[in-house]
């Protein structure tokens, strides 16, 4: 069976959800990954009130859509970041509060808790998201950056998420980060050591991206083999290499959609990323749940590209065989 295929609503929040719901259920989506900021999904509403969730669901039956996921990655990406004032842009202000930073750490915490549970109210066992990171603005060794450094960042890293890891196993809902720079992981050996940093917790894993990868020249099916029963979740977005001799994968602190940068995020089909291998690296490590476009590109109608992003992952995405090819072959 062909894995179903949903839109992952955190570019489209400036919509109400019925509205895109009834947008991406005529374009022909299996269902919708709603993120927890504008009106997609509220996680103090879900906890407060039994009818929000039931509401939730049956705005989605009416159109067709099913929800397996949702996520948060603004709140997540507070728990550990050092907080500036661009935390205050992405946080409500029942979470910003005083902007004081640790204050600011720990209600983005308390807040990741609640997400598990109403995940578990909303009857999904997935939670996407960042954690934020300690240490990514050391990531260019200079001044001198000792390991002690870094396994500081990681220790810090686990203190503050090894309780909200336990909520989502009490809960039974996994967490799935989004290996993404800016995040304690961001590769595969950043991601194991994640992993490691949290004793390899059973509620611990990966929303697999490959956009976030392809332009660090890290192959993405090799993360998929690399971590095959912790992909918890999969976006199908892409990016694409424009270095001109002049521009570096740093992106030269230009803009997302500047033509100067070295990278950039493009619709699916538009970029570096090779399908056919990713797909079969899912195949490899079992993998049945959704496969949900994230659609970013400066240059292209957002809805153009969902539509013919959904006929992309449609036509790339193929169940393995059953059977050896030359088995027609053998003798009986």
């Amino acid at each position: 069976m062909p894995r179903p295929v949903t839109l992952f609503t955190g570019q489209w929040a400036d919509l109400p959800l019925e509205t895109l719901a009834q947008k991406v259920s005529e374009w022909g989506f299996d269902g919708l990954e709603l993120a927890c900021w504008g009106d997609h999904f509220e996680v103090d509403k879900a906890l407060a009130d039994d009818g929000y969730v039931r509401a939730r669901r049956e705005l989605l039956a009416h159109y067709g859509l099913q929800c397996y996921a949702i996520s948060n990655h603004l709140v997540g990406q507070c728990v550990c970041d050092p907080i500036d004032n661009r935390h205050q842009a992405i946080l409500p202000p029942r979470l910003w509060g005083d902007g004081d930073p640790e204050g600011v750490r720990q209600r983005a915490a308390e807040e990741m808790k609640n997400t598990a549970r109403a995940a578990k109210r909303f009857g999904v066992d997935v939670v996407n998201g960042f954690t934020g990171s300690s240490v990514w603005a050391k990531l260019y060794f200079f001044p001198p950056t000792s390991q002690a450094d870094i396994d500081a960042g990681y220790q810090d890293f686990a203190t503050r998420w090894l309780p909200i890891l336990d909520v989502f196993k009490e809960e039974g809902v996994r967490f799935a980060l989004e290996v993404h720079p800016t995040e304690i992981a961001y590769d595969v050996i950043t991601a194991r050591r994640a992993l490691d940093a949290v004793n390899n917790h059973p509620n611990f894993g990966f929303n697999f991206d490959p956009s976030h990868l392809i332009h660090q020249f890290v192959n993405p099916a090799y993360f998929i083999d690399s971590f095959p029963d912790r992909i918890f979740h999969a976006h199908v977005k892409d990016s694409r290499l424009q270095l001109d001799g002049r521009s570096s994968i740093l992106s030269s602190h230009l803009d997302f959609g500047d033509p100067r940068r070295g990278w950039d995020f493009v619709s699916p089909g538009h970029g570096d990323v090779k399908w056919g291998p990713i797909v079969r690296a899912l195949n490899r490590c079992g993998y049945n749940e959704p496969l949900s476009i994230e659609w970013e590109d400066s240059g292209m109608d957002r809805e153009y590209g969902a539509r013919e992003a959904l006929a992309l992952v449609r036509s790339q995405d193929f169940t393995p065989s059953t059977v050896a090819f030359d088995a027609a072959f053998a003798n009986e």
